[in-house]
Order: C-alpha cells, then sequence, then structure tokens
C-alpha cells in the first residue's frame, strides 16, 4: 500500500521579466505620486526659490483640477458667498430662437449639501472653484483676459453647466450660455459694532457660443 503525504499547492512563481516589469511599474506610481505631492506641496507652500523656479510646471499640474483654495500657515476664509446662474439661448424647428429663464446652479449645490451629513466634494467646491479660477483670470470690468489660464477657466466653467443643463431645453438645442454671478458679503456678528455689509453686487458675462465641442466627453 502506498502511502501519499498531502503537501500544500505551489505559490505562483513570476519569471525573472515579470518581476522586472512589476518592480518598474511600482517604481513609476511611487515617483510618480512622489512628484504629484511635490507639486502641490510647492503650491500651497508659501513663495520660494524653487516654487518660482518651477511655478510653471506646477500650475499646469495643479490648475484646474487639483487647486488649492488654501495656504500652508494661513488659512484665507470666505468673506463672501456668491451664487451662480445660467441661463441659456436655444434654436427651434422653425429657426426662431428663445432665451431661456435662469437656472440656479449654486442653488442646486446648496440644496444637496443641507440637510445631507456627508455631502459630495462636487456639491460642495467644483462649481464654486471654476468661478474663482474664471474670476482670478479676467477683468471684471470687460471681462478681458488678465492672464494665459483665461480661456482654459471660461471653458472649464462653460462645461461644468453644460453638464448639468445637457444639450437641450424643452426639446430645443442650445446654442449660446450666459453666466450670472452675485456676490454677497457674509455680514458680521451683531455684537461687532462694524458696518452693515455692502448691497450684493451682480455681474453678468457675455454670451458664450455652444457647439458639440463643448460637450465632448461629458457623461
Amino acid at each position: 500500500m502506498t502511502e501519499t503525504t498531502d503537501r500544500p499547492a505551489a505559490g505562483r512563481v513570476w519569471s525573472t521579466p515579470a518581476q522586472l516589469v512589476l518592480g518598474l511599474v511600482a517604481a513609476v506610481l511611487v515617483v510618480g505620486t512622489g512628484l504629484f505631492l511635490a507639486a502641490v506641496f510647492l503650491h500651497v507652500a508659501p513663495a520660494n526659490s524653487l516654487s518660482r523656479q518651477y511655478r510653471d510646471e506646477v500650475d499646469g499640474l495643479v490648475y484646474p483640477e487639483f487647486e488649492q483654495n488654501w495656504r500652508l500657515f494661513a488659512p484665507n476664509p470666505l468673506q463672501q458667498n456668491v451664487g451662480l446662474d445660467a441661463r441659456v439661448r436655444t434654436a427651434a424647428d422653425d429657426g426662431t430662437t428663445r432665451t431661456r429663464d435662469w437656472t440656479g446652479l449654486t442653488a442646486r449645490d446648496v440644496a444637496a449639501i443641507r440637510g445631507n451629513p456627508a455631502p459630495s466634494h462636487v456639491d460642495q467646491n467644483l462649481l464654486r472653484r471654476a468661478w474663482d479660477f474664471y474670476d482670478g483670470s479676467h477683468n471684471p470690468q470687460d471681462e478681458g483676459l488678465t492672464n494665459t489660464r483665461g480661456r482654459l477657466a471660461e471653458q472649464y466653467l462653460k462645461r461644468i453647466a453644460l453638464q448639468r443643463i445637457g444639450r437641450e431645453v424643452a426639446g430645443e438645442r442650445i446654442l449660446e450660455i450666459e453666466f450670472r454671478a452675485t456676490a454677497v458679503t457674509v455680514p458680521p456678528p451683531s455684537w461687532s459694532g462694524e458696518a452693515a455689509p455692502p448691497a450684493p453686487k451682480v455681474r453678468e458675462l457675455p454670451w458664450w457660443p455652444v457647439d458639440d465641442e463643448d460637450y465632448r466627453g461629458l457623461g
């Protein structure tokens, strides 16, 4: 009678080329993650010789998706509440155009946040930071560009709004879009004795054309 001995199944043995590939991929991921974290740190850290030398590279990586609204060691709380609205012009089948009512984009975000114990980061910050990005790259007097990121800011803001509104309104294709920002200064506490805040400021942007390229990649 032949005795048999249970032996554990041999584990997977990676070949030398496979181990080299896995090691290379792991090294690339570690280095890439380290460079990204270093770029974000330089973005939020106080100005220094290194951040000034590589400012263009850091800005190209951070803006607009990973921008941080704070500075290391010096938080800057918001002093205004900005409400952003949008309206569109649509084209009917008979060739006529129609200007639609304003849609409260910020109001939608606020409604999604209120009463939610774990609100989405998108609802809290995406639209607000998109407007800050636009505001920081345009002259409020004539909406002219003040830096090279201005066109990117316009496209970013437009695509966020179109993703929420869609391609059509009541079955009519969207031709143009316009934005309106209402800035309300946060009032001081009643016991402070400070003067009442100024009246809200309303800023309307010019109409921007909308085409198929504006919807590319939007879900």
